[in-house]
């Protein structure tokens, strides 16, 4: 993976041998990660789909309410679904797993909070010219443009951009598109930046960080394959609760992130692994999967707090590469070249940021 700012010469490139592995990780199409679970679940329980929710009943959150004894009360302590055709299901957990927007949020009573970031992700499926194995980033100063190796020489374009070039970029034609991504990629990094920034930058770089991983070219890409590039609003947003009797939120259903380091969906992965957990365990000691109690001790703490430690990361990393100021933009390259020429710092960011 290779990082730039578009501002100056500063860059980190990380390895996966640097960490003794053999990758860092995948991008994976949605339909392609379906298709695995849904063929893991095999006949293990019954699929409905489509469907839509038509309301969903959660008993009541007092404390007199909770754990075995409201497991013991029968049918009115569950929580029940209505679905559009009148078909009703009755269970002992409802897990929301249904987008920022989320409707199961709501109907469960659970409120989130947040801001939009006056940007939007513009997202589409490319061709590049030589096949691409390397995840690469560069910080412009509208927003992060990444290209992401995907398989077969095709890799996504994920490009945060304001609403107004978004827009624009939505209505190119494929080429069109293809070379706007190949100018913004051409930016930055150590290709000559001049300025205050890049000369402030690139003497530090001369006579402190020799021998430092070495600044590679992106693939060019070709076009853009299959629908044209899409947008969707940027924001950040955490519910105040994960849990109530009977509704456990994950994913980006309990907190919404910017995807410039593409971590929502790791953080959506950790909470399915950490429900999971609980749900086995509230099993194995025969606990009421469906207590808010036990969910609040056994997956939203332990979530809570890996969730939001990301969030503020993230969070601050944007706030950091939005400053164009000169002065503060070569301090930014400084430290970019400071962290590319200290493996074991890269290789802890390496470790926190793939969990």
């Amino acid at each position: 993976m290779q990082v730039w700012d578009d501002v100056g010469p500063g860059y980190v490139r990380y390895s996966a041998a640097e960490a003794g592995l053999a990758e860092m990780g995948h991008v994976a199409e949605n339909d392609a990660v379906q298709s695995a679970l849904a063929s893991r679940l095999g006949d293990a329980a019954e699929r409905i789909w489509p469907a839509t929710i038509s309301s969903i009943e959660f008993p009541p959150c007092g404390p007199h309410d909770l754990g075995e004894a409201a497991a013991a009360k029968g049918p009115a302590h569950l929580a029940e679904i209505r679905l559009e055709g009148g078909r009703t299901l009755r269970c002992r957990l409802v897990v929301g797993a249904d987008g920022a927007r989320s409707r199961t949020r709501s109907l469960g009573g659970l409120r989130a909070v947040g801001w939009q970031y006056d940007q939007r992700g513009v997202v589409a499926c490319v061709r590049t010219e030589t096949p691409n194995e390397v995840a690469w980033q560069s910080f412009l100063s509208t927003g992060p443009l990444a290209l992401l190796p995907v398989r077969d020489g095709f890799s996504n374009v994920v490009w945060s951009t304001t609403p107004e070039i978004a827009s624009a970029l939505e209505a190119m034609g494929p080429e069109e598109f293809a070379a706007a991504v190949n100018r913004a990629l051409s930016a930055g990094g150590p290709r000559g930046s001049g300025g205050v920034v890049g000369g402030f930058a690139s003497a530090a770089s001369r006579f402190l960080f020799r021998g430092q991983p070495p600044f590679e070219e992106f693939p060019r890409v070709l076009e853009y394959t299959g629908a044209p590039p899409k947008s969707f609003p940027l924001q950040m947003l955490h519910s105040g609760r994960y849990v109530r009797p009977r509704l456990a939120l994950v994913g980006d259903a309990a907190h919404a992130v910017h995807p410039l380091a593409g971590q929502g969906v790791n953080l959506g992965f950790g909470d399915a692994k950490e429900l999971a957990a609980a749900i086995a365990h509230a099993t194995k000691v025969g606990c009421d999967i469906g207590d808010a109690g036990f969910l609040a001790a056994h997956y939203e703490g332990p979530r809570r707090t890996a969730n939001l430690a990301m969030m503020g990361a993230l969070d601050s990393l944007k706030a950091v590469f939005g400053v164009q100021m000169p002065s503060f933009a070569g301090l930014r390259n400084l430290g970019l070249q400071v962290v590319n020429a200290t493996p074991p710092l890269k290789r802890e960011i390496m470790a926190y940021a793939m969990g």
